[in-house]
């Protein structure tokens, strides 16, 4: 961007980024992959407590990240690999950069956070070991994939995640903020959250009682068995038991074929979960729009500012260069005539380029808002009607349960 923008910079590792070359840096992508010139892994995972922002003491697990540069493998050497912890907030973190940064991209994935929708035979713990390894093999996944693109592997953030460990990531989760934000994306970023959490707590309710629905049903295979065992000692009753275990059996066993629908309508819930964080991709890239709109604004006012000093001679803040002035005296009129002229340049080139983000911003925020009222509209009448499907399900699986006890009755 343009020196406005240069102002402010982002710390990470140690080195400074200005603005300018977080923006620029998305443009490195010559050379290799990066995953052709290190080995990159995620070799163990590690819990440990701490305190967290409201220092209140928590439990949270660590991944060991370890690096090493394939050319000195290739040299016969075998060094030991550089080694960092990463909490999996830093990896979200890391993300959302790269999902900002390069919006035309389709960044990999992160495996789930949190033990979600499971209704049988696993552990809903985050820190059950089995989950944790899973995430492990996610988080791993994930940064194999990325190092292996062949625009995000050159990026220098994404560099000093790898590599250096007292990287102030979390910096980076500020760098796009913009100064005006639109209300009504904030207001979309919000609904979007709440239409994540409350899917989500549907879905998690729904995977509860599946698996006692499942666990219900299979009590019942349970005494189909005993009724068939003991229908071999009774010699008047035998007929009636057998067939009694046979309705016990065949109801048992209908609980696949019901959860089996069941996942059709989860399945509808779940695309609305993940539609969720497409409505705040749209957001994003609206905030990245907005914040070269507001840095190239900021640019424009930076250069009529020094246009005004130039001319008038007159230095309204503190600055390196002026005090140089006062030490070493004023700069030959032809001088100032060169950078008058050339800031008029600047000026007009600016202009030109706040001309253009205003027309974009203003046509992306239109586009957008158009679509996602169609998107709400959308989601309305799909989830009324996935949601009208279960009610039915539920009421024609209650009619075939009350069933099943009036059958056992009739072969007593």
């Amino acid at each position: 961007m343009a020196d406005a923008g240069n102002k402010e910079s982002t710390t990470i590792g140690g080195d400074e980024f200005t603005n300018t070359e977080l923006e620029n840096n998305k443009n490195n992508t010559e050379g290799s992959t990066l995953l052709r010139r290190m080995e990159i892994s995620v070799a163990e995972a590690e819990k440990r407590t701490g305190k967290n922002t409201v220092n209140m003491q928590e439990i949270f697990t660590v991944y060991l990240i370890e690096t090493r540069s394939i050319d000195a493998i290739t040299e016969g050497h075998n060094p030991a690999p550089d080694s960092l912890w990463r909490r999996y907030s830093e990896f979200e973190i890391l993300r959302n950069y790269l999902l900002v940064t390069y919006p035309f991209i389709v960044v990999p994935p992160l495996p789930e956070k949190r033990a979600e929708f499971v209704w049988h035979k696993l552990s809903a713990d985050n820190m059950d070991p089995d989950f944790v390894e899973r995430r492990r093999v996610g988080l791993e996944n994930f940064l194999l994939r990325v190092a292996s693109h062949s625009v995000l592997s050159n990026d220098k953030i994404l560099y000093h995640f790898l590599t250096e460990a007292d990287s102030r990531i979390k910096a980076l989760s500020a760098t796009f903020r913009v100064k005006n934000p639109d209300k009504r994306f904030t207001e979309m970023k919000h609904y979007s959250d709440e239409l994540q959490s409350l899917t989500s707590q549907l879905l998690r309710v729904r995977a509860r009682v599946a698996d006692r629905l499942y666990g219900v049903y299979k009590v019942h295979g349970n005494y189909g068995r005993v009724f068939s065992e003991w229908s071999a000692l009774e010699k008047e009753m035998g007929d009636g038991l057998q067939s009694a275990g046979h309705h016990m059996d065949a109801y048992a066993a209908s609980v696949d074929d019901i959860l089996e629908e069941e996942e059709h309508y989860a399945d509808q819930l779940k695309e609305y979960l993940f539609y969720a964080e497409a409505l705040r991709a749209v957001c994003r890239k609206h905030e990245l729009t907005q914040y070269e709109l507001e840095t190239a604004s900021s640019d424009l006012i930076s250069k009529k500012q020094q246009r005004e000093e130039l001319a008038t001679g007159m230095v309204r803040t503190f600055s390196f260069k002026g005090m140089t002035n006062k030490l070493f005296g004023q700069e030959t009129p032809e001088q100032r005539e060169a950078k008058l002229s050339l800031l008029e340049e600047q000026i007009v080139q600016g202009e030109e380029t706040v001309t253009e983000k205003t027309v974009e911003c203003e046509e992306y925020v239109k586009g957008a808002w158009v679509d996602m009222q169609r998107f709400k509209e959308q989601k309305d009448r799909d989830l009324r009607e996935a949601l009208i499907g279960y009610a039915i399900m539920q009421i024609s699986m209650c009619k075939k349960v009350c069933h099943t006890p009036v059958e056992v009755w009739k072969c007593s």
